[in-house]
């Protein structure tokens, strides 16, 4: 695609961003930019360090009278969220990101940008390679593995990081502070099946969901967008019942924290009653068209004849499979109280696949009350109890209480609105961003997050607005300057 992005202002950040695009980086396969970014302060003549568990630390010394500044962190993740269309041929460990300019907007060719968390990665580095930008005592925080574990800001050991405020640069709407977040626990569970043999007298179909727009599994679950995996589960559960369909293999969803755009399964029924099953999901088609028609104008769901398979799924296994699926929660279970508009808890059914005798589903649980999200543990654990599964909640991680009191709050709203004329919103997110576990280790640290307006993250249809870019860069830069003294 074109490079057309090397054009925009600010130049330099946009440089930046486009050389994190060239380098494979998805969650889990850090080598590459890791290197990178590490070479990057190296080859400044800056102290850098890459801890034990891959995060890159790089300090920077205070530009000259700037010395009595408290100390800053800048934080971002090097990694990215590998999503991509289905008729896209992308392999996100070796090909780059293709970006393009789409109006007001630039994003990629059929996958995700990496806007998240590229955009404040790109500005951290380029705030280390100036010479004319004016801060105190620096150092950049870039972690690993934030969109799958936060297994960077989890691992970061206490006494590393000098400093006392930490500017986050992961949030997604400029002209809003965020000042908390949720915490969450992934849910696992699994069903194990018996494959028994296909008998005669059946046909096979696969059975296609797609075109579901998926995102982000906090910021947009309040949206009301399809889950592929709860429309599937839907239909089946039903089908099963009237045709006497048979399941042989189901897979949907690929990530935990994305909302899954597209379940495959396939599945026979008796010949006799193709016609009849055939009609039902045209039917039941047009009715889940019509209830998200509004949030899915592009959803697809169809049944295309396959090969007939050797194997079904047991009956009663996949019996336990469908009620769990149908029954299990999924969406936003509770708004918050405290902070009007935010999700408060919620929960995503990511993935379900079955694969070698056992159906692995996968959910992320999000709440910024402990105990609510304890209470959601518990009910999906009694749903897939009955159903026989085994099940592990693991990879908890705090939320970040918001501090209204906040020193490093009270320097950027004044410093918002004399730069841009009005004061910026406070806010708290529905999903993890790295402060709640890095301040449970650096309880001293005054945090706060922003960044440049993202759209649709974690989905191929991820989008960064070109003229908030700008606007975040101006507001970093001149944050910097105005940090409070020791």
């Amino acid at each position: 695609m074109n490079n057309t992005i090397l054009n925009l202002d600010p130049k330099k950040l946009w440089k930046n961003f486009y050389s994190l695009t060239q380098i494979p980086r998805p969650s889990k396969h850090e080598d590459k930019i890791r290197e990178f970014a590490a070479d990057f302060g190296k080859k400044l003549g800056l102290e850098t360090i890459v801890d034990e568990v891959g995060n890159v630390i790089i300090r920077k010394p205070a530009t000259p009278g700037m010395e009595n500044r408290k100390g800053v962190i800048l934080q971002g993740h090097l990694d990215m969220v590998p999503q991509k269309n289905s008729d896209k041929k992308h392999d996100f460990e070796k090909d780059p990101i293709e970006t393009m300019i789409d109006g007001a907007w630039v994003r990629a060719n059929g996958t995700t940008l990496g806007a998240d968390n590229g955009m404040g990665v790109a500005a951290a580095m380029t705030v280390l390679e100036s010479k004319d930008i004016q801060h105190g005592p620096l150092e950049v925080l870039f972690t690993t593995d934030e969109e799958t574990g936060m297994t960077g800001a989890s691992g970061l050991g206490s006494g590393i990081m000098k400093g006392e405020i930490l500017i986050n640069m992961d949030s997604e709407d400029e002209g809003e502070l965020y000042i908390g977040c949720a915490g969450g626990t992934n849910g696992n569970f699994k069903i194990d099946y018996t494959e028994v043999p296909v008998t005669a007298g059946n046909i096979a179909f696969k059975l296609n969901i797609t075109g579901l727009k998926g995102g982000h599994s906090g910021v947009d679950i309040h949206l009301g967008r399809g889950n592929a995996n709860k429309v599937m589960a839907r239909f089946l559960w039903s089908a099963t019942r009237k045709f006497n369909l048979r399941l042989s293999s189901i897979d949907g969803g690929s990530l935990r924290n994305a909302i899954p755009r597209e379940a495959f399964a396939l599945v026979t029924v008796p010949r006799e009653k193709k016609e009849d099953f055939l009609k039902s999901l045209e039917e039941f088609s047009a009715t889940v068209k019509k209830e998200l028609s509004a949030v899915e104008p592009d959803l697809k769901i169809e049944a295309l004849p396959a090969d007939l398979p050797f194997t079904w799924i047991d009956e009663k296994s996949q019996h336990n499979l469908l009620d769990a699926l149908y029954a299990c929660p999924n969406g936003v279970m509770r708004m918050s109280n405290e902070m009007p508009g935010l999700v408060e808890t919620s929960t995503n059914l990511a993935i379900v696949k079955s694969e070698n005798g056992s159906i692995r589903i996968q959910c992320l649980l999000r709440s910024s009350v402990d105990s609510a999200k304890d209470d959601l543990e518990q009910m999906m654990q009694c749903v897939f109890e009955l159903a026989g599964a085994e099940c592990v909640f693991d990879g908890k991680y705090p939320g970040w209480k918001p501090n209204p009191e906040s020193a490093i709050l009270k320097t950027m709203l004044k410093i918002y609105e004399n730069k841009f004329g009005k004061v910026p919103d406070i806010k708290a997110i529905h999903a993890g961003l790295e402060c709640g576990i890095l301040g449970g280790t650096y309880h001293h640290w005054d945090m706060i997050s922003f960044g440049p307006t993202i759209r649709y993250p974690h989905s191929p249809d991820e989008k960064v607005n070109i003229a908030t870019v700008q606007k975040f860069w101006d507001f970093l830069v001149e944050t910097l300057k105005n940090i409070p003294v020791k």
